[in-house]
């Protein structure tokens, strides 16, 4: 991997990790903050968001990625992320904003 690939995957988890518990934000959101697109978010935690709460990372519809989806819906609602039929409620606790 480059260095600017590894910049822009630690500029992800920096911001990633100022999420607040509780709140939700968007692969869109964290790339526009950083700067890339929603699709290279999702890669950088993919291939190396354990150490981040990467769960609080969402799609744009609320929905988790379906290769974590249980998981990550475990995670949200312990620590009281709204859900309805399977997806977040971005407008009450969706991050920044």
């Amino acid at each position: 991997m480059t260095d600017a690939a590894l910049d822009v995957d630690e500029a992800v988890f920096d911001v990633v990790e100022r999420i607040p518990p509780g709140r939700v934000s968007t692969y869109g959101a964290i790339g526009r903050l950083v700067g890339v697109g929603p699709r290279r978010v999702a890669r950088a935690l993919s291939q190396g968001g354990g150490a981040v709460p990467w769960f609080r990372v969402v799609r744009a519809d609320g929905s988790a990625a379906e290769p974590v989806r249980v998981r990550q819906l475990e995670l949200l609602a312990a620590e009281g992320v709204p859900l309805r039929g399977g997806r977040v409620d971005l407008r009450a606790v969706g991050w920044p904003g």
